[in-house]
């Protein structure tokens, strides 16, 4: 019997193997970098170890390290949950080399699967070679061969761009997996993203846990996600269960692992098996009312699984809610999370807690919120609604993102495909924020300072309005109100109610609430997220024409060959790469002109604001 598991990960997906581990009396083991020292999965674990380094590559995805802090922390068991080593065949071998329980397939199945290339030739595809892609192939997906989340994808539709989309790729998946391999395939154009998960045990048993829909993704990154999948036929559903089964068979598979497809004009092709358990795996757990990770603890101790699975029941659907900013071409955001709750019926899994530090070096992933219900449109409704009503307090989320998509028609209807963000992505980040929100800040401010004070800012004689500026959706909004001898008011409305964090407002005759939280200079009233501006701005604020800002704190990995100040260049041209949280971007020039300023150097760390460059146009 297991007694105690190491899960070597972090964030979401460590606290979610280590609430089962609790609850089936299991002790658990946390490993932490130092930027995750004080993380939440280190603190809910019974035991922490740390890694030595600072960086991904030196903690979480040396095999060598873990496996020592399982051995030190006397585990007998480790979990690899998703991403970093979980695919990894040789930390597999490792930690059973150590004489411990590997909780997931053997190593011989990893090998297979776990590097695309290998897993299409084995379901009887071939790749294409990069140095092989004429025009008649485009367009085409450079793929990387090792992990998944979409990091190291680059969609290519020209053949000149081939040559830096496998650059940046490569660079991509080297830093998030360890491995910059990386393969081309035929890019399919608005197919349905489906996939199949499947369970199995060590006697021959094999179940095919339905399907799920994940369609809904940007930049080749999930962001929706459902079970199961809808609208398929019963023909191409079951040829997908086929195709899982089959797969995982010919590998003699053992644990949990996922086969993904693309579903396009009635076939399904064979995209890769991933050989671990998927961010999206409560879905299937709610519909079949099953705890995966608790499955793959009994097939790991050496138990059957029963003959079949238990029958399906509802619908569930899962958005993931990701610290990232709309308004500044959805670059990760950091900061601290001062709060984050979803209402009763709403399962969240989570890897913060209130007041949280959300830092630079890991994936954006805040959370995940998961709605089950009888019918697919109630637990639509559900989800949008609770999602609708949370408190999200700290950085710049898709929030906004996830509750329009969940309810747009396309969606609601089931025909969305993978291009459904590249059609609608500007209208479902087109800001609409609450008219009313500002005046609700400024009434919630103007009550706590009066309740501080012990006394209001009434007047005998008649005086000007208060007033108050905000910056919201990026627009400057001023409002007025005042304090009378019946407390505050404001042109247009009735205040019904104010204090520190509730204020009630009539307006033409409904009653609104808005519930109100400031933290520093920025104020959360229900889902808008407001900014305290000042009286009088701040003249050293200004930055030259030209300027480049960081959008994002994070570290300057490259710089264009041959950059320097003085340096002509174009419009659009890239001048250097930031990488933040996995991922790249990159910056670029604003106009045709000269680089008067270069103010960063490869390998510098710089903060969100920081001024990188300043381009001269003309």
């Amino acid at each position: 019997m297991i007694t105690s598991v190491l899960v070597a990960n972090r964030g979401e997906i460590a606290c979610r193997v280590f609430r089962t581990c609790r609850e089936a009396g299991i002790r658990t083991v946390a490993v932490h970098s130092d930027a995750d020292a004080g993380a939440l999965h280190t603190r809910v674990a019974d035991t922490a170890v740390r890694l030595p380094g600072a960086t991904p590559a030196d903690t979480y995805l040396r095999a060598d390290l873990v496996v020592k802090a399982a051995v030190a922390a006397g585990a007998d068991a480790v979990h690899p949950g998703y991403g970093f080593l979980s695919e990894n065949a040789g930390f597999a071998r490792a930690v059973l080399d150590a004489g411990l329980v590997w909780i997931g397939p053997s190593p011989e199945a990893i090998e297979a699967m776990a590097s695309k290339t290998r897993a299409k030739r084995l379901m009887g595809l071939a790749p294409l070679s990069p140095d092989e892609v004429t025009e008649a192939d485009l367009p085409v997906l450079v793929k990387a061969a090792a992990g998944g989340g979409g990091r190291g994808m680059r969609v290519v539709r020209r053949l000149e761009e081939l040559g830096a989309a496998l650059e940046g790729a490569r660079a991509e998946a080297a830093s998030a997996f360890g491995d910059g391999e990386v393969f081309v395939e035929p890019y399919v154009e608005n197919g349905r993203h489906v996939e199949v998960q499947i369970l199995a045990d060590a006697h021959g048993t094999v179940w095919a846990l339905g399907t799920r829909d994940c369609s809904l993704q940007r930049r080749h990154q999930k962001v929706v996600e459902e079970a199961p999948a809808p609208g398929l036929t019963d023909e191409i559903a079951e040829r997908l269960r086929t195709l899982a089964v089959r797969a995982a068979r010919a590998v003699d598979y053992v644990g949990a692992g996922t086969v993904e497809f693309l579903v396009a004009d009635g076939r399904a092709h064979f995209l890769e098996m991933n050989t671990r358990l998927q961010v999206e795996h409560p879905v299937t757990e709610a519909v079949f009312g099953l705890d995966l990770v608790a499955e793959q603890l009994r097939i790991a101790e050496g138990a059957a699984l029963p003959a079949g699975p238990p029958p399906a029941r509802g619908h569930a659907i899962e958005a993931r809610l990701y610290a990232e900013d709309p308004a500044a071409d959805w670059t990760p955001q950091t900061g601290v999370l001062h709060r984050l709750a979803v209402p009763d019926g709403v399962r969240l899994d989570t890897g913060y807690a209130d007041g949280d530090e959300i830092g630079v070096h890991y994936d954006p992933m805040l959370a995940k919120a998961v709605a089950h219900a009888p019918t697919r449109a109630e637990a639509i409704r559900r989800l949008a609604g609770a999602l609708e009503r949370a408190a999200v307090h700290g950085p710049v989320t898709n929030r906004d993102l996830l509750v329009r998509s969940l309810r747009h028609e396309e969606f609601t209807s089931a025909r969305m495909d993978t291009g459904f963000y590249d059609r609608h992505l500007a209208e479902l980040t087109e800001a609409a924020p609450d008219p009313y929100a500002p005046l609700a800040a400024a009434l919630a401010e103007a009550a706590g300072a009066g309740s501080r004070r012990g006394v209001g800012g009434w007047r005998n004689l008649p005086s000007q309005p208060q007033t108050k500026r905000y910056a919201v959706a990026g627009e400057e909004r001023e409002v007025r109100y005042r304090h009378t001898r019946t407390g505050l008011t404001a042109e247009g409305v009735q205040v019904v109610s104010a204090d520190a964090g509730r204020v009630v407002l009539e307006i033409d005759g409904v009653r609104r609430r808005f519930d109100v939280a400031r933290y520093g200079d920025r104020v959360h009233v229900n889902a808008d997220v407001l900014t305290v501006l000042p009286r009088f701005p701040d003249p050293q604020a200004q930055h030259a024409p030209g300027s480049l800002l960081a959008p994002m704190p994070g570290t300057v990995v490259r710089l264009a060959d041959g950059l320097v100040t003085g340096s002509g260049v174009r419009a659009g041209e890239p001048l250097l790469w930031l990488e933040a949280m996995k991922m790249q971007h990159v910056i670029a020039a604003p106009a045709q002109g000269t680089v008067t300023a270069l103010h960063v150097t490869r390998g510098q760390q710089v903060e969100v604001g920081t001024l990188l460059a300043v381009v001269e146009s003309g």
